[in-house]
């Protein structure tokens, strides 16, 4: 049983890729921002590593950042969401 790895590329904001991980159980490994807030974005993989994917989605979803209507964790939080679509 291996975990299956994701690529996402977020708009409009500052990173350009996220990477990471998702388990059989559907639990986040390995995130990766790359671009953006480095110090903020490294916080984040680590709150999130291990923890149940839909989860944090739903914490994250609608996050702004600076009125753009979107930010880092709002996108992670579509990346998780179409990846779990995908593996539903």
């Amino acid at each position: 049983m291996s975990n299956r790895s994701f690529t996402f590329t977020p708009r409009g904001v500052c990173s350009r890729k996220i990477e990471y991980e998702l388990d059989e159980e559907g639990r986040i490994h390995g995130l990766r921002f790359e671009g953006g807030c480095n110090g903020n974005l490294k916080a984040i993989g680590r709150l999130l590593e291990g923890r149940d994917a839909a989860e944090a989605a739903r914490i994250l979803a609608g996050n702004d950042c600076n009125g753009r209507g979107t930010s880092c964790a709002d996108q992670l939080s579509k990346a998780l969401t179409q990846a779990l679509s995908e593996n539903s």
